[in-house]
């Protein structure tokens, strides 16, 4: 029951509400229409003096109308809602067309509409709402309005916009025609003109109300669906009758727009005949196309003629009024072009390159106004903002040879007004310069990103093989290789340019070009050809029109395919002449003219739009007819001119027989007439600044219908590296200049950013770049002035903060981008040296210690976060924040406020710098990086480039440079074996210098190279015979002055003390071994470090399992060079000697086991030295090094010291001895026979023989007999010992005739007047021991087949007769 009652409660109060409402409803109407009668039935004039009857001149039917709604108000037979809307709204729209109505109440019935359609009171649904909507707006567009009262007019006026306002934003405004909402347009437009000269009040609420309106058509021209649209053309394809207004309005209104762009246009309309541009309406006008497209978006897009609109009409007026307005509307304009590249971009790409080419470039000019340049390079950085636009561009234009390259001359433009020219920079400049820090900003943000795993290379790009460059692949179609293909065709397109140089300088060579560049295909395509001459700028015109005459059927193929590059659709024909000729000059032979005129006039015969010309004859004569006019019309020399009869008549009957029409050959005359044909260039080069003329405009838009649409693309590491690439050089002067010339911190530091930036995208595939950058910057430190002093450098460094950013800011890139310097490196080097001057440095920069602790290991080198293509943009980014804190104000501020001295101030700037590392953490750069490092810093350690005042400051310089060399071998010694023979070659390359002294560099080299052997062999991943790189330029070093190993001797000594005792077993080539003991025998020389070398040598020695055949012979020179010292010690030298002979053993057994032993450790880098396979099998033969130890014996057995000599000749036997089985074949025990005993008796004997001849020698002499002695002792000892396998040798005769002849030099050996030798009393027993053994063993018998007997026989009785009788008791051979 109570739910009942509450529902009947709820149902009558809702009815009370809806009655309350209607009834307000009716309350509104009857007050609206009490006030409109009142005002009606008021006086005209306040102070009127007699009685005035409303009723007398106003129309009855209006007051009636009046009446009648008056009388159904409160009496409705429905709700108002239902009602039609012509019931309530019809009388006030009477009154407001009525002529006999007082302005007065025409303002009233207005504000009655208004309260009217503001309530609501109908909507779209309501019967009768569209005839009552669009009634309304034909009544309050077609309000009469008195003229005696101008205030009255104005408030009038102001409620006719408000009104029209109401009708566009009330729900059944969808129900308006579009010939309605047109007229709503125009006379919003109306009321702004007529209150130009009006209140400004009026004139804003009109241009509010016309934006307004505007917003409103536009804002639902998105939700407008059109089928079919691509092959649409009419303009209400998606319109019926109950719809309402829709794109017919657009189009009409946006037409409306455009048209308000002409000035003149519109100053003609309101009778003005002045031809000054309305800059107001023409911001006007720009403001509300503005609102359009904003509101309008791409769905432009989706209507043809809207579209066309804007490409042609639109495009135009921009293009036509930019190049020469004022600054604000070039404001407006370039506003208005950015709307419609965010929305329509794709279909408007011819028309965006002419504006920037017609407009914004031309105002940007110099000679343009300074205010018109701001404007234009304003616009221009407002387009490089946009995230995609410089990608964009250059992809559409500077990668399109037909196209002009947009993006590099933007970049070059704003280089040029950002340069600064002296004194403070301009707004302009600053401006400019912001723009390229955009574009440079936008550029490395996309391309250096630290997930991006896109290729980047490779750099430069390469033509392959010939692909037409005038056909266009869009990226649909392969989107893979589609960068590859764009990045050709702009390798393409500078190939085109070089070669239009060559063509003008020698037709004949700019086409070989193009072959060469495989422009040209083979066979070659004549489109090829026409597209070169067509689109490529700069031309010589008058070779090109040479070329198209020719009567060569390739060239007659060129001008057809020339010719067709043209679209002559929609011109007439004068206008399609002039283009044509515009881009070549008409040859002067008549011949050649006719050919081009013929392939002409095929052409706009097949294009033309109307059946006028009967034939491409009749085209042809008209042809002539036109040049012969102009000629006649323009050329002083005529002096009779062609009237414009005369120019009729001389065209009758051309058309098949027949006339052409009089108008139409009366037009060509007059256009002839006042403006001529340009037949030539002057220049003949096309150089003449190009105009955007109608016929120019005509043949873009021909163009723009056959051009595939605007690409859209993201950016690509490749494009942008490119990109950048083309205005690279004036960006690097650019930015440069610009830190030079300013002292502003915020500009400053915005150069440091551009820096960072460039360096950024550098370090794909630009490294020249990269370099100039390092370069250019580098001077701003002061660390190069080679005409300051030092004092004076420190004072510039300590009291600017300009070379601290710089120097900060350098050595902050070359630790990010060292990978890509190269070049660069040598100006680096140099700074760094300056710094060293300056003390700045730390005495230990490179760390030497903790560096050279752990060398590079391979296995970590690989490893992602190392790799230089990963992290570089989070390392960037974090460097850049340190250096901007670190350099800010704030930093300086707080530095002075801790007491730091400008010293330590600098020393907190370098520290910041991370020098060090940059050597340390050279382990990832490429080779080609880590050479150039490498050479720049040994050619700086040589001298080169470097003033030193002091020997000391020359001193520290190379030992700091020796220092880099020594940080940078052991970050990578893993590949020291690829670039250390690259280093070598850069040390031979240095002793060439003009002027070199090899001191103190060869010192301070040979003690760096020292330092890094040891590391090498101390390392676990010693490369294989990298020992041997570094020896073989350890030992160039020493060659260079030998002196060094006497300066460095105890620093050499303990080095090669080290090696021998702790890592012998890792020198593996037989250079490293030959330079180690070499120097070490060096070492003996000085007495502080004879003893530690003779133990380090003894120390080897000793040790059997590090003696190797690889080593052997040089331990026997280096043993060699010590025992031969003057200051040796006589026990180690017997040592010595007992250990070589010793040794003997050990060639026995490697002679046993074959001297190919594989586990020798004998590699092929040990063949560096230019010895072949078979030298190094003779080299280590073991016959061969006991033949080198007997040598060694041999040489020692003629030192001054007798006990030296004695147990050398001693060890000779012993060694013979211990080699037994290593001689155990005639030849072998012959041929050491030979080489060391025989050779060793010859030297003694001579020695012997030369201290007899001195004076006062008596001593030596007798000496030197004893120690002769001992060697004939030995050599009957050895030669007993091996006389079985010396007897079996078929030389054994001549061998024996040998001793014998030995046996005879000794015996008579003089004395001179040092009395008599000893040696008659020895000789004669070693010869009695020999003969009696041979006897023994049958090697010398009487019986024998040989002549050895009678031979011996005859020897013995010549040195010694008296043992004739005693060996030879049998006589000779054949006495019986």
């Amino acid at each position: 029951m109570d739910n009942k009652e509450e529902d009947e409660h709820n149902n009558k109060s809702n009815m009370s509400k809806s009655k309350r409402k209607e009834l307000g409803i009716s309350c509104t109407l009857n007050t609206e229409v009490g006030a409109v009668l009142a005002v009606i039935r008021r006086a005209p004039e306040s102070n009127s003096g007699f009685y005035h009857h409303p009723d007398d001149n106003t129309d009855p039917s209006i007051l009636q109308s009046l009446k009648s709604l008056r009388a159904l108000l409160f009496n409705p037979q429905q709700e108002w809602r239902t009602i039609d809307p012509s019931i309530y709204l019809t009388p006030f729209l009477d009154v407001i067309q009525s002529d006999d109505i007082p302005a007065a109440a025409t303002a009233v019935a207005l504000q009655s509409i208004l309260k009217i359609l503001r309530l609501g009171i109908f909507d779209e649904k309501t019967s009768g709402a569209k005839d009552v909507i669009n009634s309304a707006v034909t009544s309050i567009t077609g309000c009469r309005l008195e003229k005696t009262n101008p205030v009255a007019e104005d408030a009038v006026m102001m409620r006719i916009l408000q009104v029209l306002t109401a009708i566009m934003t009330h729900r059944a405004s969808v129900l308006l025609t579009d010939h309605a909402v047109c007229t709503v347009v125009n006379t919003c437009f109306q009321v702004v003109q007529q209150s130009a000269n009006r209140g400004d009040l009026l004139q804003r609420s009109a241009r509010y109300t016309m934006h307004e309106l505007i917003q409103i058509i536009y804002t639902r021209l998105p939700d407008i669906e059109v089928n079919d649209w691509e092959n649409s053309e009419s303009d209400t394809e998606d319109n019926n009758m109950d719809s309402g207004y829709g794109i017919s309005s657009a189009v009409d209104i946006f037409h409306f727009l455009c048209s308000l762009l002409n000035v003149v246009e519109i100053m003609d309309t309101d009778g003005l005949t002045s031809q000054t541009p309305d800059e107001n309406v023409q911001l006007f006008a720009m403001y509300l196309v503005n609102s359009a497209i904003e509101l309008s978006g791409d769905s432009i897009g989706k209507h043809p003629k809207l579209l066309r609109m804007i490409q042609d009409d639109l495009f135009h007026h921009l293009i036509h009024y930019g190049a020469s307005s004022s600054p604000l509307v070039l404001s407006m304009i370039c506003s208005t072009l950015l709307n419609i590249y965010h929305f329509l971009r794709r279909s408007v790409r011819l028309q965006l390159e002419a504006f920037f080419s017609f407009v914004l470039f031309r105002a940007a000019s110099p000679g343009s106004p300074l205010q018109l340049q701001e404007v234009a390079v304003e616009g221009i950085i407002n387009f490089c903002r946009q995230p995609k636009f410089i990608i964009e561009v250059y992809v559409n234009y500077d990668c399109d040879p037909t196209f002009k390259n947009v993006f590099e001359e933007t970049g070059k433009l704003l280089c040029k007004y950002a340069f600064p020219t002296g004194g403070n920079m301009t707004s302009i400049q600053v401006q400019a310069f912001e723009g390229l820090v955009v574009i440079f900003h936008n550029i490395a943000d996309k391309i250096d990103k630290e997930d991006d795993s896109s290729p980047s290379g490779p750099y430069p790009v390469e033509i392959s093989g010939f692909i037409p460059f005038w056909v266009e692949k869009s990226k649909e179609e392969d989107s893979e290789t589609w960068v590859d293909y764009v990045r050709v065709r702009k390798a393409q397109k500078r190939k085109i340019l070089i070669a239009g140089s060559h063509f003008n300088r020698d037709d004949k060579k700019g086409l070989e070009y193009l072959k060469i560049s495989q422009l040209i295909g083979d066979p070659p395509d004549p489109k090829a050809y026409a597209v070169f001459f067509r689109y490529t700028p700069g031309l010589n015109k008058t070779t090109i029109g040479d070329y198209l005459g020719d009567p060569d059927e390739f060239h007659v193929q060129v001008l057809k395919e020339f010719t067709d590059t043209f679209e002559f659709t929609g011109m007439i024909l004068d206008t399609a002449l002039r283009t044509y000729l515009e881009t070549f000059r008409l040859p002067g032979e008549s011949q050649k003219i006719q050919r081009i005129l013929e392939a002409f006039s095929e052409k706009f015969y097949d294009q033309q739009s109307s059946d006028m010309f009967a034939s491409k004859d009749a085209v042809m004569i008209l042809c002539y007819s036109i040049i012969m006019l102009n000629t006649d019309q323009h050329n002083p020399q005529v002096k009779k001119k062609m009237t414009e009869e005369d120019f009729i008549r001389n065209n009758r009957s051309i058309n098949g027989g027949s006339d052409l029409p009089r108008e139409y050959l009366s037009e060509l005359f007059h256009s002839i007439l006042h403006n001529a044909i340009a037949l030539s260039d002057p220049t003949g080069s096309g150089s003449a600044t190009v105009e955007m003329n109608p016929n120019r405009w005509i043949q873009l838009i021909n163009r723009a219908k056959i051009m595939k649409p605007f690409i859209l693309c993201d950016f690509d590491r490749r494009l942008g590296r490119d990109m950048f690439a083309s205005i690279a050089g004036p960006s690097v002067a650019t930015v440069a200049a610009v830190f030079e010339h300013s002292d502003e911190e915020e500009i400053l530091h915005e150069c440091i950013e551009a820096l960072f930036s460039i360096a950024r995208i550098a370090q794909y595939g630009l490294e020249d770049t990269l370099d100039e950058l390092l370069c250019s910057f580098c001077k701003f430190t002061t660390l190069l002035n080679p005409y300051a002093s030092a004092e004076e450098t420190l004072y510039a460094f300590s009291n600017d903060m300009k070379p601290k950013m710089a120097t900060l800011a350098v050595f902050t890139i070359v630790n990010t981008f060292k990978d890509s310097i190269r070049g660069g490196w040598r100006t680096i080097i140099d700074c760094l040296l300056k710094l060293k001057r300056l003390k700045l440095l730390p005495q230990s920069l490179v760390e030497p210690d903790d560096a050279s602790n752990s060398v590079s290991d391979p296995q970590t080198l690989s490893s992602p976060h190392q790799d230089p293509k990963f992290g570089k943009k989070r390392h960037t980014s974090g460097i850049m924040g340190r250096f901007l804190n670190f350099m800010s104000m704030e930093s300086v501020e707080e530095a002075l406020n801790l007491g730091l001295s400008e010293f330590e101030q600098n020393i907190k700037i370098i520290q910041q710098c991370r020098i060090g590392s940059i050597f340390s953490n050279s382990s990832t750069l490429p080779d080609s990086c880590l050479l150039n490092l490498g050479r720049c810093i040994i050619f700086a350690a040589a001298g080169k480039g470097q003033k030193f005042s002091t020997p000391i400051e020359e001193d520290e310089a190379v030992g700091f440079c020796w220092d880099l060399i020594n940080s940078i071998a052991l970050a990578n010694t893993h590949r020291l074996p690829t670039f250390w023979p690259y280093f070598h070659d850069y040390l031979l390359e240095v002793a060439q210098f003009p002027l070199f002294s090899p001191i103190p560099f060869a010192e301070k080299a040979i003690v760096s190279l020292m330092k890094m052997c040891l590391k090498l062999l101390a390392s676990d991943q010693q490369p294989e015979a990298s020992e041997e790189l570094m020896f073989k330029s350890i030992n160039l070093m020493w060659r260079m002055e030998k002196e060094i190993l006497d300066t460095c001797c105890d620093f050499l000594l303990q080095s090669v003390s080290k090696i021998i005792t702790e890592y012998p077993e890792r020198l593996q080539t037989q250079l490293a071994w030959m330079s180690v003991l070499h120097l070490l025998s060096v070492t003996g020389r000085h007495p502080e470090t004879y003893d530690q070398g003779v133990e380090t040598l003894i120390g080897l020695m000793s040790d059997g399992s590090r003696i190797t055949r690889l080593n052997y012979a040089y331990c026997i020179d280096c043993a060699f060079t010590f025992v031969a010292l003057r200051n040796s010690r006589v026990d180690k030298n017997v040592k010595i000697m007992d250990m070589l002979v010793e040794s003997a053993s050990l060639l026995v057994e490697w002679y046993r086991v074959g001297y190919s032993d594989p586990g020798s450790n004998i590699s092929m880098a040990s063949n560096a030295s230019g010895s072949s396979i078979e030298e190094s099998s003779r080299v280590y033969n073991p016959i061969s090094l006991f033949q080198r130890l007997g040598e060694f014996l041999k040489k020692t057995s003629l030192a001054r010291r007798e006990e030296v000599r004695n147990h050398a000749v001693i060890s000779v036997e012993r060694s013979f001895v211990l080699a037994e089985d290593l001689l155990f074949t005639p030849m072998n025990c012959i041929n050491s026979f030979y080489n060391v005993i025989f050779a060793m008796v010859d030297d003694l004997h001579e020695k012997l023989l030369q201290y007899s001849r001195r004076e006062n020698a008596e001593k030596e002499t007798r000496s030197m007999e004893i120690t002769l002695k001992l060697s004939m002792e030995v050599l009957t000892d050895v030669y007993l010992h091996f006389l079985k396998p010396i007897s079996e040798s078929p030389s054994f005769r001549t061998f024996w005739l040998g001793i014998l002849r030995r046996m005879d030099t000794c015996m008579k050996a003089d004395l001179g007047e040092y009395g008599e030798s000893k040696m008659p009393e020895v000789i004669p027993n070693l010869l009695r021991n020999i003969v009696m053994n041979m006897k023994e063993k049958d090697i010398l018998t009487q019986n024998g087949e040989d002549d050895l007997w009678d031979t011996t026989y005859y020897q013995i009785q010549w040195i010694a007769p008296a043992l004739t009788e005693e060996l030879f008791p049998e006589g000779l051979k054949n006495n019986d």
